[in-house]
């Protein structure tokens, strides 16, 4: 049972990562101004420079000096996305916060119908990218291979082409703000942290401009801290693995035995043997690989440095 909201003196905030964007910067803040217009809220644009390289952290200064509603903070390097949104929402004041991609691929239009689920008492309203033509054959199919993978591993699982295009009450923002750990997989803790939730479908289009900064490392990388984060199941895996092949290797010890105690045959074998034992190495590697993605991962848990480190900002 939902509960309704008023939309009156609340205040909406939109926090916008930002690497090397200088070139979608004025038609960004146009399509917010014409749909914060519609909304009649109080608004603030929480900028977050993640060490662009190009001109995009002066063009947001500059805009900064003439829009109250601009604020930009400016990351001492180039952190990572999931950093730079983390600092964004650390520091927002609003009543309502949305991450917003600054190349216009989370349409800001959309926030029209978010504000009207909220109101009518949902906590977090989030879009779903019901046609994603945009993006490359390769990304589309190793992103649905992600989500598939994730919510058989999660004990939380994730909507399906879901990003973090979303609206947020204040009371699961400051929910987020409690978890401590470095290495932020947000999809996944949006997931985690509940709050009565629904999904708007819609078509993602294409950048406005520029270049995406996401390479297939980048993209790989971040895959990993999500499984990792929210699944001890490729550890289990290896349990039933290690069984399986113990029981494999007592059953040839046993075909062995009766093959030359039994029948008598002689056992030729070292093309056979060099394969199996191979075999058997590989796996133990790739088992060594798993574990020590977790170990890393706990590692850099346990020296405690912050998630990002401002260079400045005007709050």
């Amino acid at each position: 049972m939902t509960t309704s909201r008023s939309r009156i003196g609340t205040k909406l905030s939109l926090v916008i990562p930002m690497h090397n964007e200088a070139e979608v910067l004025d038609m960004l803040f146009a399509r917010i101004d014409d749909v914060t217009g519609l909304l009649g809220l109080e608004t603030e644009i929480v900028c977050v420079d993640d060490g662009s390289t190009d001109a995009t952290l002066e063009l947001l200064e500059e805009r900064a000096r003439t829009d109250i509603r601009l604020r930009v903070l400016s990351l001492a390097r180039n952190f990572g996305k999931e950093a730079a949104l983390t600092a964004g929402l650390d520091s927002t004041h609003g009543d309502l916060i949305v991450p917003l991609d600054a190349d216009l691929q989370d349409p800001p239009e959309l926030l029209i119908e978010f504000v009207q689920l909220w109101e009518q008492g949902y906590d977090v309203v989030y879009g779903i990218r019901s046609d994603r033509a945009s993006d490359g054959v390769a990304k589309r199919v190793t992103a649905n291979g992600f989500y598939r993978v994730f919510n058989k591993l999660s004990d939380f699982p994730i909507p399906a082409d879901t990003g973090d295009f979303r609206l947020m009450d204040r009371q699961v923002v400051e929910a987020l703000r409690r978890l401590p750990e470095r290495n932020r997989f947000n999809k996944g803790l949006f997931a985690w942290v509940g709050f009565k939730q629904i999904g708007i479908p819609y078509i993602r289009p294409a950048r406005a401009a520029g270049n995406s900064s996401w390479a297939s490392p980048a993209l790989w990388r971040l895959a990993l801290d999500g499984i990792t984060s929210f699944s001890t199941a490729p550890l289990r895996i290896w349990t039933v693995v290690g069984l399986s092949a113990a029981a494999l290797a007592g059953l040839a010890a046993i075909a062995l035995i009766v093959r030359v105690l039994i029948l008598g045959r002689d056992v030729p074998g070292y093309a056979s043997l060099m394969v199996v034992t191979l075999f058997c190495f590989a796996f133990q590697m790739v088992a060594f690989g798993v574990m020590g993605e977790y170990l890393g991962r706990l590692y850099q848990e346990t020296k405690g440095r912050p998630i990002y480190i401002l260079r400045n900002s005007q709050l």
